[in-house]
């Protein structure tokens, strides 16, 4: 290696350990400068000092979300699969003549929007002899397919024309790998699937809890915000507080009274006239529970900002009323579980979406 070779090499050396030490010491000025200013930003979103109400808040949010015992659920990627039912999806299963991949289900994916319903696809691994969720992606290979069309959500029942039009794809991938395949009926799927949305709509309640300030005053969103953030409530999109249980399901919202949504952006000049505790009944695990869980939350919530909970028609809600509301869950309640879907599970989170 020449003088000059070598020359240059140190200087290529030099040139990297200086940019190396300049970035270094911006980095170390950037956070110096920064840094505090990001750690004193997260609890300065909202205004105000904590009261000693928000600890009481905080244990009834506490006692509303389930024992951490109560998270794992199984294999989430195999959950879908393991949804698939009869009574709730039509379905259909192919059985190729050797072992395919995902791609084999090509005209799925590129049409797995059309029906206007949620579309799952399951595989049997040829190693295990488990079925798993398939997707575009896989990368295994696997004995037999199970796609599964559900019948029914909060948008209807699945008609006879898009379950037809499933059994055409369910054909088409049959035929490209030669393969065996069975198909229900649709017409009889069609009429499961009528019977599945009239029985869903007659159990979809949404209960609300109104809770008006009381005298001739409003309610101001950063006052609002400050309370629901101390009770571990979270701002979501569509702009109501919800309290998420140990699976990140909500189990109650809190939202404006008169519907326009609480913004991050507004909270220092915005302000309500009243706020609803909404629950979804199929939705939640222990339905009655969490009813009388909302009530609670509902008082302690009156009594840290000035406020009562009232009815549809602004009278305070009693006892008796709360025990007619409590009634009408319970029945909910037991009618789903007869029908063997539980309140808050998967099934019933898919059935009510």
């Amino acid at each position: 290696m020449s003088d000059l070779q070598i020359s240059l090499l140190g200087i290529g050396v030099a040139v990297i350990v200086a940019v190396y030490l300049y970035n270094l010491w911006l980095e170390r000025q950037y956070k110096r400068h920064y840094g505090d200013a990001f750690r004193r930003r997260e609890d300065a979103l909202y205004h105000g000092t904590q009261s000693a109400h928000f600890e009481t808040l905080t244990e009834v949010v506490e006692t509303a979300k389930p024992a951490p015992a109560e998270k794992v659920r199984g294999n989430v990627a195999n959950e879908a699969c393991e949804l698939l039912d009869e009574a709730t999806d039509f379905i259909v299963e192919i059985y190729p003549i050797g072992l395919v991949g995902a791609d084999a289900l090509q005209p799925l994916w590129q049409r797995r929007f059309d029906f206007g319903k949620n579309v799952n696809a399951c595989g049997l691994l040829a190693e295990s002899g488990s079925w798993e969720k398939v997707i575009a992606e896989s990368h295994v290979t696997y004995s037999a397919f199970r796609m599964g069309l559900q019948l029914s959500n909060r948008s209807g029942a699945v008609n006879l024309a898009r379950l037809s039009d499933f059994s055409d794809l369910a054909r088409e991938i049959g035929a490209q790998l030669q393969a065996d395949f069975t198909i229900p009926d649709a017409e009889e799927a069609a009429a499961r699937a009528i019977e599945l949305d009239a029985f869903c709509a007659e159990l979809d309640q949404m209960i609300g809890l109104n809770l008006l300030p009381n005298g001739e005053i409003t309610l101001g969103a950063n006052e609002v915000a400050e309370v629901m953030q101390a009770a571990g409530m979270k701002l979501q999109a569509d702009g109501a507080f919800h309290l998420p249980d140990a699976q990140g399901h909500t189990i109650f919202s809190v939202c404006n009274v008169e519907n326009n949504p609480f913004q991050h952006h507004t909270f220092n000049h915005m302000r309500v006239k009243g706020l609803t505790l909404l629950l979804d009944v199929p939705r939640v695990e222990h339905p009655v529970r969490r009813f009388d869980e909302m009530v609670t939350f509902a008082n302690m919530l009156g009594k840290e900002l000035g406020a009562t909970v009232v009815d549809d028609h602004k009278a305070i809600l009693k006892e008796s009323g709360l025990a007619q509301i409590r009634e009408q869950i319970e029945l909910i309640e037991t009618r789903m579980q007869a029908a063997n879907i539980e309140p808050g599970s998967a099934q019933a989170r898919r059935l009510f979406s």
